[in-house]
């Protein structure tokens, strides 16, 4: 970590600040351990530990409420955005939000510990509709909890993270050279994956105008909403004439969904990915008429197609929701 102290040692709270807050922004910075080797160097007297965790927390806090802002105000346009750039996004992001119907703010603090959730927590607060007090005290805590961790494990650990790091380094570059590979090797793997998953169903996708044509016409189709549970509960908006079902549901309820007819899936994400995956899951149930809403609800909203709303809980009131 050499040349990681000196930096710190030269322009110490500076580069802390810049690397946080770029790394909350969602740039792949390894913020962690610029705070370890921050707490490193204040046991050996050349940090300031308690201005650089006040630092750490601006910069956290910043970059945090700007992704809250563009949530509260773009938030379709950011959830699209991070769909797009997520290796898992709507698994990431269903998670994130049921974390928000279940803790509510206090979701955030688990969120900086988890990879990936720490810059999709933010923006979901926002379209979720938590204020903005309660999300500056809960995502404070949670960035104040993750820098006391990171620099207090520096400033206890020091010295053996000195010699971790003396040793790699006399291994050479080719073991930095294989641990990039083997990130490499997996990130295009899980990418790969994911293209193969919506390669298969893509040529089932239908678009919003052919659905609409479909129930103009007054074809018998099935409509599933798929939409996590806290972005249903934040828009209770479905397509007309569809049914709601949780992700989670699917293994206990697939019986009511009839095997003859076409099976249209949506849920909020751009890519489709929820979709894709419960489409895999209700062919190997039998189900093999289903077709992926291009966009999801989205899209179909952008065309100002008829939207109903459920006044009563999903859950209770599912079946009636489609008008079955």
């Amino acid at each position: 970590m050499s040349h990681t102290n000196q930096l710190l040692v030269d322009h110490g709270l500076t580069i802390l600040f810049a690397v946080v807050f770029l790394e909350q922004i969602g740039l792949p910075l390894p913020g962690s351990f610029f705070l370890l080797a921050a707490g490193a160097l204040s046991a050996a007297g050349k940090f300031n530990l308690p201005a650089g965790l006040g630092f750490m927390l601006v910069a956290c806090l910043l970059a945090d409420s700007v992704w809250f802002y563009l949530g509260r105000h773009r938030g379709h346009h950011v959830l699209g955005f991070l769909c797009r750039l997520s290796l898992e996004p709507d698994s990431c992001i269903r998670r994130t939000q049921n974390s928000f119907s279940r803790y509510g703010a206090w979701g955030l603090v688990a969120a900086k510990f988890l990879p990936g959730f720490s810059t999709v927590a933010p923006p979901l607060a926002g379209m979720s509709g938590i204020g903005l007090g309660p999300f500056l005290v809960a995502d404070g805590a949670g960035s104040l909890l993750y820098g006391i961790c990171f620099l207090g494990l520096g400033f206890l650990f020091g010295n053996q993270l000195d010699r971790m790091f003396g040793a790699m380094s006399k291994i050479g570059s080719s073991a930095l050279v294989l641990l990039l590979a083997l990130v490499a090797i997996y990130i295009i793997l899980k990418f790969l994956r994911r293209q193969l998953l919506l390669r298969q169903l893509r040529m089932a996708r239908i678009t919003p105008e052919e659905l609409r044509k479909k129930q103009l016409s007054g074809e018998d189709l099935v409509i599933l909403d798929l939409r996590a549970d806290a972005e249903f509960e934040r828009d209770r908006s479905l397509i007309e004439g569809a049914m709601r079902f949780g992700v989670n549901e699917l293994e206990q309820r697939h019986h009511e969904i009839p095997r003859d007819r076409d099976v249209i899936v949506y849920c909020s994400c751009p890519n489709e990915v929820t979709s894709a995956r419960v489409a895999l899951l209700l062919r190997r149930k039998g189900i093999t008429r289903i077709r992926p809403l291009l966009g999801g609800i989205n899209a179909w909203r952008d065309l100002a197609y008829p939207l109903s709303v459920l006044a009563l809980s999903p859950r209770t009131d599912a079946t009636s929701a489609g008008g079955r």
